[in-house]
């Protein structure tokens, strides 16, 4: 009898973690410097997804709400200057939510930092590497969305 609850929790320890973004999934690529996106950079999306962010877990985040793809929309290669911040920031037809996964190992979550129910995150010591980043919605309907990069 131990032996089926055993296996009972890990299939349903299994099914959580199935139901939530994974980094290691590959998503649109980009590689940017931080002198290239001191001029902005957009990038058309499909915002949300089939993962609702309130059944997972990520470390350094509370519990964020909203709705996000599996797999990351784009992984951001990012050469750092010294000094540089870097923004990612969505403009959007719906209420729009934002993880990242940066190149630390650091997650971030943002719900309306941009106003107008978009998101936004402000790097001010973005290290070099890859960004796994999902553009959500707050909602569980998809909306247009666009990504923009931006570096000060």
């Amino acid at each position: 009898m131990r032996a089926m609850f055993a296996a009972l929790a890990l299939a349903l320890t299994m099914g959580v973690a199935e139901a939530c973004p994974d980094y290691q999934l590959s998503g649109r690529e980009l590689y940017y410097s931080a002198a290239e996106l001191y001029q902005a950079k957009a990038f058309g999306v499909i915002a949300g997804g089939t993962q609702n962010l309130e059944k997972c877990r990520f470390p350094g985040l509370g519990t964020p709400t909203g709705y996000v793809a599996p797999a990351p929309d784009f992984e951001l290669f990012y050469s750092k200057t010294q000094g540089y911040a870097l923004e990612i920031r969505i403009l959007s037809e719906c209420d729009s939510v934002l993880l990242i996964n940066t190149a630390n190992g650091n997650w971030y979550y943002d719900d309306d930092d941009a106003g107008a129910g978009d998101a936004r995150i402000h790097l001010n010591h973005p290290s070099e590497g890859w960004y796994d980043i999902w553009i959500g919605t707050y909602g569980a309907a998809n909306c247009d969305a666009q990504m923009i990069l931006e570096s000060f």
